[in-house]
């Protein structure tokens, strides 16, 4: 009798071990659709980089989970027409995890397509994990179970930068200028509305959207600014647009201080050098100095392509689905989505939560501004000598807002 007890338990510990590794060597296969051609495809082209190098330092043995994560760019060319097209062509070919983020257009559009498409597929589920897109709608209105996002969004960002802003004496008169899509409209919105309530003595002289990566020449828009008599910047634009903005600044020397959302994203960190010590200022979850596993992976991506490491959010990517799959014990989409919903893990900030109602990042905020290289701030942003060092911790707490998410759950 004591045997066969010592047999039954033998063999229960042995299901439960092999239970907890179910999913150990399995192969997670990840689509990115995103824009690896057009305007914006240095962009582009980094994250996917950026995503392939953090599936690699953190695969099989080195993830808790045991798994192998796979990343496959599949080219969107930024439209939201092409992101849907190559979200079936990436479901037809089985991939059950995607990734995207630049654009709010193409997640919109991806969040309302791997919603319906669950529904109609049991079985056939697919995750989409959002590392950029920061459209308030994707988590309010719009919001999906099966959608989680990474960054923070919009509204975040705005308030943790206002409340950076409004301690400014010298931010009296201040120049919105902005991408005319979503993410543009509604960083002006919400400057506006924020500084309302927290500096009501800032006036805003001008207010421009233009078409998204069409212009050529900002020269136009800096006139404006000069003719104003702005005092500050601020703008959410990103990749070629932010770019050819900092270009035209340098052109007409227009050193007033900007307040960025994406100034160390590709190619503006080598034109903002070759401008000088312009003032600038960044919102981000990050910044561009850490130490510890973070500072290695700068150093180490930085060494490998001679680019920089700088979407944060895609590390937090590759935690939270191993940290998922491995609750779930299981690599199935429908389980993991459970166990990622509602998670706290080990982020590039320490602890992260991925909150429960309406599946939004809940992380702390850096403002950091652009300066030259020094001892205590080391990391060389496209090795131009210059770096964004932080100025200011804002707490996840400070920088969360409400939520109007009404999620449907399965």
């Amino acid at each position: 009798m004591k045997f066969t007890v010592k047999q039954v338990v033998a063999a229960s510990l042995m299901t439960v071990s092999a239970a907890a590794m179910a999913q150990k060597g399995e192969t997670v296969k990840i689509a990115m659709i995103e824009g690896l051609s057009g305007p914006f495809a240095n962009v582009g082209q980094n994250q996917l980089k950026s995503w392939q190098f953090i599936a690699d330092r953190y695969n099989g043995a080195k993830n808790v989970a045991g798994v192998k994560i796979e990343v496959v760019g599949m080219d969107s060319k930024g439209s939201p027409q092409e992101a849907l097209n190559t979200f079936k062509a990436a479901v037809d070919q089985g991939f059950r995890y995607i990734v995207q983020g630049n654009g709010s257009g193409a997640a919109l559009a991806l969040s309302d397509a791997v919603a319906k498409h669950n529904a109609r597929n049991p079985g056939k589920e697919v995750v989409y994990l959002n590392y950029a897109a920061v459209d308030p709608a994707l988590t309010n209105e719009r919001c999906n179970y099966w959608h989680f996002r990474l960054d923070a969004d919009t509204s975040q960002k705005m308030e943790a930068l206002t409340s950076f802003m409004k301690d400014q004496p010298s931010v009296k008169k201040v120049f919105l200028l902005n991408q005319n899509y979503s993410h543009g409209q509604q960083v002006s919105k919400f400057f506006k509305d924020a500084m309302a309530r927290k500096r009501p003595d800032v006036q805003i002289v001008g207010d421009d959207l233009h078409p998204m990566g069409q212009v050529k020449d900002f020269a136009p828009y800096v006139a404006k600014m000069k003719q104003a008599g702005a005092d500050s910047i601020v703008t959410g634009n990103w990749g070629q647009d932010l770019t050819l903005l900092v270009k035209a600044m340098n052109d007409a020397g227009l050193k007033i201080p900007m307040y960025a959302y994406y100034p160390q994203v590709s190619g503006t960190p080598t034109v903002l050098a070759a401008g000088g010590a312009a003032e600038v200022y960044q919102i981000s979850y990050a910044h561009a100095n850490y130490g510890g596993e973070m500072g290695a992976i700068t150093d180490e991506y930085q060494k490998k392509f001679g680019d920089d490491f700088y979407t944060f959010s895609i590390y937090n990517g590759v935690k939270m689905l191993t940290a998922g799959i491995a609750k779930a014990k299981s690599t199935d989409p429908v389980k993991v989505a459970a166990a990622m919903s509602g998670m706290k893990f080990d982020g590039f900030n320490g602890e992260s939560e991925m909150r429960k109602l309406d599946h939004q990042m809940q992380q702390g905020l850096y403002v950091s501004k652009w300066q030259k290289v020094d001892a205590k701030n080391k990391y060389s942003v496209e090795k131009t000598g210059y770096t964004f060092a932080p100025v200011k911790y804002i707490e996840a707490y400070v920088a969360s807002t409400p939520t109007s998410c009404d999620m449907k759950r399965p």
